[in-house]
């Protein structure tokens, strides 16, 4: 099984909210579903490749900056150093970050620090919390959330790749810090769990063919009295008006719907959310997404209109990206 790649001995401890224990009872079984290593091509190298990350003594770690970023307790020589650099480039395509590992800096298609620091002074502090961060990938806001004080974070993210980039991470961080990356989709949640204290769920809600079942999902998992922190794709509009992509929407195939703040407003309180209100809104920048030596794919630029970048190449206006907050009522 790829999972032994993966420990998730802290998660399964019996010292988290009771809350928990649901997810945690069912937990070892989908986990042995989705890491059976016959369905994952990639499965044996990724394991090697974890396998032979090298062990450094750290120092503390950084959560709290931009850059989430780990030093050595004494000098990383050069060889060391272009040996985790060759190691962690073969986890390519790096998405999210970013990231500095002795001295290795991996530059990250996205800036989510710059997403981080949209949201960060706004919403409930997270300091003793127990959160959730719904399709996190690799898990820089894990490690964000961690820094600003949680007392555990989950995040879940069905993409094995992303859960291996965590991992490694992971292991030059040195000790158990109580974060974690699960290999699995919201649905692998139960149904009205109603354990964390905040979920947030940034760029999901505009892949998922219904966005009020996502809504809906996301309530059923915050406490009483908890906070969700939504970040998606908005069209500029007025209440009801939605844009239903014909095909594409910036290259991407699965983009169902984007709605104006006004009307995902509207979605959040029929779901049954308190106080939904708008937080930000910002075009989406070739200084926040492109590519880089980590990530050499096409990038943002590529998906805009060569001769109107306010445009997509499909003629659907350009990305922008807003933040909501809403209780649980």
């Amino acid at each position: 099984m790829f999972g032994g790649a993966f420990d998730y001995s802290g998660l399964l401890a019996s010292r988290y909210p009771s809350e928990l224990r649901p997810w945690l009872d069912v937990l070892p079984e989908q986990l042995s579903s989705v890491l059976d290593a016959k369905r994952h091509g990639e499965a044996g190298t990724w394991q090697n490749l974890l396998a032979q990350l090298p062990h450094v003594e750290s120092a503390a770690p950084a959560f709290d900056a931009d850059i989430v970023s780990v030093s050595a307790a004494q000098p990383v020589d050069c060889g060391q150093r272009n040996e985790i650099e060759a190691l962690l480039r073969q986890l390519h395509p790096w998405r999210k970050g970013p990231y500095s590992i002795h001295g290795v800096h991996v530059d990250t298609e996205w800036r989510s620090d710059m997403k981080w620091r949209r949201l960060s002074g706004a919403i409930q502090p997270l300091a003793g919390k127990t959160v959730l961060d719904v399709g996190c990938g690799n898990g820089y806001h894990v490690w964000r959330m961690l820094g600003a004080g949680a007392d555990l974070v989950v995040g879940i993210d069905p993409t094995l790749l992303s859960v291996v980039q965590f991992y490694a991470i992971k292991h030059f961080l040195g000790r158990q810090w109580p974060a974690h990356v699960l290999p699995l989709g919201i649905e692998q949640a139960p149904a009205g769990l109603a354990a964390f204290d905040s979920v947030f769920s940034m760029g999901i809600l505009y892949h998922r063919r219904s966005p009020l079942d996502h809504l809906l999902e996301l309530r059923g998992l915050l406490k009483p009295g908890g906070e969700l922190v939504l970040e998606t794709l908005v069209i500029e509009g007025e209440e009801g008006q939605v844009l239903l992509p014909e095909n594409r929407y910036a290259q991407m195939r699965n983009v169902w719907f984007i709605p104006s703040p006004a009307t995902l407003i509207g979605w959040l309180n029929r779901c049954g959310f308190g106080n939904p209100r708008l937080l930000d809104v910002s075009p989406t920048t070739s200084e926040e997404q492109r590519s880089t030596g980590w990530m050499r794919f096409q990038s943002l630029p590529d998906f805009l209109d060569p001769g109107n970048p306010q445009k997509t190449r499909e003629g659907y206006p350009a990305p922008r990206r807003a933040i909501f907050l809403a209780g649980q009522a």
